[in-house]
Order: structure tokens, then C-alpha cells, then sequence
């Protein structure tokens, strides 16, 4: 995959998107929350070196766990023990607290796994591309927008992948994509 070519894709993409009508207000009401709990993201940001922004966070936290800050960012298993999905093990360190994992632990924990760390720059499609890579490349090789970025916009009408590997071209995702989070909080 040519890097430089997704990136470019991302741009135009990004400019050519428009949040479906009937899914505006659920993105308004989602990116509220995500603001009200802007002080969060910004603390793993922050225990990160504080480029990454915290909306990028809020994102990945809303596709893998709803919101729900007693799950792991890595895939929404429950902060009471390391995870058991894919990525399954994680964190690999002991939990600071006898009864789990804090959400800062596990997001860093997440966010490092994946080389995030050590990003300096955080363009807007740098964020997609690595949005995308957070969720994984099955959709670029099905050559289907990926509905972890574009669900509820004009980008996005079908195909999803309902298990591990399994993927419908007529299964059509009911989350709301990131960049659609991203044109409203960046």
C-alpha cells in the first residue's frame, strides 16, 4: 500500500463528506460527550508527550467501547483483567490498582502498542490513516470505505465485516464513523 497515495485519498475523502441527515443528530449528541469528557483524552494524550490530540482518542474510544470508560481501548474487553479479544494479553504490565486497570493505563497501553507514541505529527489525514490502521486494512482490499471512518456519511452505504475475517458486501455498520466525529471536534 502506498502510503503517501492513502493519504492523499484521506484529503479527498475527507472534503467530499457529508454527514448523512438522518445520522447528525446522533454525531452532534456522540461529540458532546466526547467533549464533556475532553479532560480524559487529554490526560492520556498527555501521559503520551501531549501531540496526539485528544479528539483522535475520544474516536478510537467511541468505535471500540462505546464511550464506556471501565473497557479497554485496545477492543472493549472489561478493565478488570487484561484483555481476552484480539489484541488478547494486553496490557502485558500489572494493573496499579488490585481491582483493574484505570482507563489511562490501558489506553497508553493501546495507543503504544500501535506505535502512537512515537508520532510527532498529527495531520488530519495522518489521523484517518492511522484510524484506519487502528481498525484494520480489511476494507481497503475489499475496496470499501471503511465504516470505522465513514459510516452515517455519504462515503459509506454497505459491506462490513460481521466477524473476524468474515466480511458481507450487504451488512451495513450502525456506528457512526470517526470522521465524522473528527469534521465536527477538530
Amino acid at each position: 500500500m502506498n502510503v503517501q497515495a492513502k493519504l492523499n485519498q484521506y484529503t479527498e475523502l475527507f472534503e467530499q463528506m457529508e454527514i448523512n441527515a438522518n445520522a447528525l443528530t446522533d454525531v452532534k449528541i456522540v461529540a458532546g460527550k466526547m467533549q464533556a469528557n475532553e479532560q480524559r483524552y487529554q490526560e492520556v494524550s498527555d501521559a503520551m508527550g501531549g501531540l496526539m490530540p485528544w479528539y483522535f482518542i475520544a474516536c478510537i474510544h467511541n468505535m471500540e467501547c462505546s464511550l464506556n470508560f471501565n473497557k479497554h481501548l485496545h477492543n472493549g474487553d472489561l478493565l478488570f483483567q487484561r484483555t481476552v479479544l484480539v489484541p488478547a494479553g494486553r496490557p502485558i504490565a500489572p494493573p496499579k490498582n488490585p481491582t483493574g486497570y484505570t482507563f489511562l493505563e490501558s489506553a497508553v497501553d493501546a495507543l503504544t502498542m500501535k506505535g502512537y507514541d512515537k508520532k510527532e505529527s498529527w495531520t488530519l489525514e495522518e489521523m484517518l490513516y492511522r484510524l484506519e490502521k487502528y481498525n484494520g486494512w480489511g476494507y481497503h482490499y475489499k475496496g470499501v470505505n471503511s465504516p470505522y471512518l465513514w459510516a452515517g456519511s455519504n462515503l459509506y452505504t454497505k459491506g462490513k465485516y460481521v466477524a473476524d475475517g468474515v466480511f458481507d458486501e450487504n451488512a451495513v455498520s450502525k456506528q457512526l464513523g470517526a470522521a465524522l466525529f473528527i469534521k465536527l471536534l477538530a
